[in-house]
């Protein structure tokens, strides 16, 4: 009887369990179909996916909306609340959809209901534009951070600019790289609110006038400047599974005045628009090219206008509660993510002591107490400065500032070191030769009360080289948080076979606790489990063998060994390595047709800047060595090399999880962390890579004998250079080495144009090498050898990759961000 009561209830409770689901159906049914109707003004009947995914997104808003106004007045209501404002000029969110969907716990509902009108989420999701809002992996960084900021409930806000153009557009013609405009906005964004009523004036050029108040206090007033309008527009940023939203808010530059009547009514019709144009720029491209002074100047408007903005409106929210700037520190952190918001700091300055009246002693106490500083960046070159006359044209106010805290700083230098006038120069704020220019990483560091490292080495480079004296005098202020990526975006939505399998075994808790993935060691040694992992592997990497077929018109086999290297192209990343390999691969392959080699699909995909010359050379290099190859019978099935064009996130999301080995092959001592081996590593890739950045910290944890390192280490690369690198010799005494680089010198694989990579060749051998490719190469290939014979040995293979899984928990940024919430920001989750 108790049985059969049992089985009733159940049946009961399985009613309502479907009951539920099927409300829940029909109200996002109803709710896209009336966003389809009333917002976009269309039939559903007839329509096509541009507006189901247009229908879906303003669906999945509304639901966003409601619970970040629930988090905002959590926020104001708990008076204690301490709030953290991240400053990057970069984010590259990716696609919203899918991880929306999969943090609102709403994937399964959206896919049930799309079906119902036909489509499959896949579809519909391939019609969202990818937000080409930053350049790399200081901006994937970025939105990884704010998922977790979300994740863990932390009281934050993400500020930037919303770019109309992003990050280009690459196309491949004839080899080489061409630029597109990426016109990401050209569907509109049904991500974002506008917010006109959050519109601040930042102002630009004119003079410093001073005067004397009536207590004898010299005063400055910033006059006869010119303003532009910031507004913010709001994207909406869920937790995983906790109904907690925050927002990214993107500063659009908007014109104070849209019209000149007076030039319109003498015919000077685009004299009517020119303010409103020249105004609207700065926020129109990501990272114009600075080769000219023109693009240098909107290079720095654009960074002083999002954070005069964002400091602005920080200021407005902590009035709302606050009468004084005392409490500021406490209620306020602002983290400055690299240099590129440094100028926030003399802002902040200015706005304490001219708007708000402070005094100086007062107002740097508050600044230095609030903001904290990332550096991203080990080579000097990156070290972001301006000229002085440049600071002094367009910010003349804030040029003042920074050479009183400049003059401030220096004595207190001085007291510490007397008479070490090299350390005065060395720490200055102001460098005086070749041309006088700004330092922006010693004004962060200086004023700033937390300077950190992204990964242990790249930390112990900052405090024993790069930053030395600043470490020496501020060793305190100097701690490494070692970066990480978010485990809902890099496997939960990118490889959902892999993530199932995963949550089958050792249940649904990893993607909020990825140390939980340990879980996976022991079935690593379970057979069937191998098994299984392998089939998920062999299905992506079918998926993403179509795609080359269909993008390249190049077949690959999935058999194969997927050797991948995704990321920005440039010199110390070391592509050029990578090229070496391949044509020392294809020149042994030449020399004996019949020899047994484990087959390999080499795969490149990386933007490179669109100024940078040798790097765009370094594609065509590339494509021209794959051409040669790939249409080689010789070579067959044994070697294929492809260039995947446009990387961005959503490509990023299709080769990661198809990846056999994963190239982090960087230069010692260049890479400050590096998140692409994270991303690999969590869907099981195996690592090769140079003893750089993050692959250190990947190899304690997944342990030595498991990744293949190789190569000279940062201070090996140092001793080297100091004692005399000879390039030449390593040339001469490496045959094999030889060759590959004759071949590239003579024109072999550019015919038509036989010099057309010598330059190239000559850098390393004429130029120095700066980045050690010749003194790693033998290295890099026995390493290579190593990988191809483990390969062999599938089996083996596939037990290594679940260990690089098991093994990731380190590195989910949601470690990162509760490092960065206990030791640097001193802020809280909110409950």
């Amino acid at each position: 009887m108790s049985e059969m009561r049992g089985s009733v209830q159940k049946s009961r409770i399985d009613d309502k369990q479907n009951a539920c689901r099927q409300d829940e159906l029909a109200a996002l049914k109803r709710s896209i179909i009336q966003h389809i109707l009333f917002n976009l003004g269309s039939d559903y009947k007839s329509t096509g996916k541009l507006n189901y995914f247009r229908g879906l997104a303003y669906s999945v808003r509304e639901r966003l909306i409601e619970r970040w106004i629930k988090a905002q007045r959590s926020y104001y209501e708990n008076s204690q609340t301490k709030r953290l404002y991240y400053l990057s000029m970069e984010f590259l969110p990716g696609r919203f959809l899918m991880n929306n969907l999969i943090n609102l716990g709403m994937d399964h509902l959206a896919r049930r209901t799309l079906e119902e009108f036909g489509y499959s989420l896949q579809e519909i999701e391939s019609e969202e534009w990818d937000p080409g809002l930053g350049n790399g992996g200081l901006g994937r960084l970025a939105s990884c951070f704010l998922d977790s900021l979300a994740t863990l409930k932390i009281p934050a806000y993400g500020y930037g600019i919303r770019y109309h153009y992003g990050i280009f557009q690459q196309v491949i013609e004839n080899g080489y790289q061409v630029e597109k405009a990426d016109d990401w906005l050209r569907i509109g964004n049904p991500w974002e609110f506008e917010r006109p009523q959050h519109l601040y004036p930042v102002y630009y050029y004119g003079r410093v006038h001073e005067w004397r108040d009536e207590t004898g206090r010299v005063r400055s007033d910033w006059v006869d400047k010119q303003v532009v309008m910031a507004m913010g527009c709001d994207t909406l940023i869920p937790g995983y599974g906790n109904e907690h939203v925050i927002n990214m808010r993107l500063w659009s530059a908007k014109s104070s005045r849209e019209f000149n009547l007076d030039f319109f009514n003498v015919g000077d019709y685009i004299g009517a628009v020119e303010e409103k144009i020249k105004s609207e720029n700065i926020s129109m491209l990501l990272y114009p090219s600075d080769e000219a002074d023109q693009g240098k100047e909107l290079r720095l408007k654009q960074e002083f206008f999002f954070v005069s903005a964002s400091l602005q409106d920080i200021m407005r929210r902590h009035k709302k509660q606050h009468d004084s700037f005392d409490s500021f520190p406490e209620k306020v952190a602002v983290h400055l993510n690299e240099t590129h918001s440094a100028i926030a700091i003399v802002e902040l300055m200015r706005l304490l002591i001219d708007q708000e009246g402070l005094d100086w002693d007062h107002a740097w106490s508050v600044c230095i107490k609030s903001f904290a500083f990332t550096n991203h960046t080990i080579m000097s070159e990156a070290l972001e400065k301006w000229s002085v006359d440049l600071i002094g044209k367009l910010l003349p106010r804030h040029l003042q500032i920074i050479y009183k805290i400049n003059f401030h700083f220096l004595q207190n230098v001085a007291r510490l070191y007397p008479g070490d006038v090299a350390r005065l120069q060395r720490m200055s704020m102001i460098e005086e030769d070749p041309v006088r220019q700004v330092r922006m990483a010693s004004l962060a560091i200086v004023g700033s009360h937390s300077v950190n490292g992204v990964s242990d080495l790249h930390t112990d480079i900052l405090k024993e080289h790069v930053f030395r004296d600043f470490y020496d005098m501020f060793p305190d202020r100097f701690n490494n948080i070692t970066n990480g990526i978010t485990p809902r975006r890099w496997l939960l939505s990118a490889n959902p076979d892999l993530s199932r399998l995963i949550t089958e075994r050792i249940g649904p808790e990893w993607p909020t606790d990825l140390g939980r993935l340990k879980a996976l060691i022991p079935l690593s040694n379970d057979p069937d489990f191998r098994s299984q992992w392998a089939k998920v592997k062999q299905q992506y990497k079918r998926r993403l063998a179509d795609y080359i077929r269909q993008t390249n018109n190049i077949s690959v086999s999935a058999d194969s060994l997927f050797d991948v290297q995704v990321k920005r192209i440039h010199e110390y990343k070391r592509q050029l390595l990578n090229v070496l390999h391949v044509v020392t691969l294809y020149n042994r392959i030449k020399g004996n047709p019949d020899v047994a080699v484990v087959p390999r699909t080499v795969i490149f995909s990386g933007k490179a800047a669109p100024g940078y010359r040798t790097a765009k050379l370094m594609i065509k290099l590339i494509n021209s060595v794959a051409e040669t190859i790939n249409d080689d019978p010789d070579v067959a099935d044994k070697l294929k090399v492809v260039f995947l064009s446009n990387y961005c996130v959503s490509l990023a999301e299709k080769i990661i999880p198809a990846t056999d080995l994963s190239e982090q092959i960087s230069t010692a001592g260049t890479e400050a962390s590096g998140t692409g081996n994270m991303k690999c590593a969590l869907n099981g890739g195996l690592l090769i890579g140079t003893y750089d950045g993050a692959n250190i910290e990947i190899m304690q944890e997944v342990g030595e004998e498991n990744c293949f390192l190789f190569g000279l280490t940062a201070d090996q690369v140092k001793n080297l250079k100091n004692q005399g690198y000879n390039p030449r010799a390593y040339y001469m005494n490496n045959p094999e080495l030889k060759k590959a680089l004759d071949m590239i010198a003579s024109g072999h694989f550019s015919l038509a144009e036989p010099h057309l990579f010598k330059g190239i060749v000559e850098s390393l051998l004429d130029g120095g090498d700066w980045y050690m490719v010749l003194a790693d190469y033998q290295a890099y290939v026995e390493c290579q050898e190593a990988a191809s014979r483990m390969y062999h040995d599938r089996d083996e293979w596939t037990r290594r990759s679940i260990l690089y899984t098991a093994n990731m928990g380190k590195f989910s940024s949601d470690r990162s961000i509760l490092e960065y919430a206990r030791d640097i920001w001193n802020v809280e989750p909110t409950h």
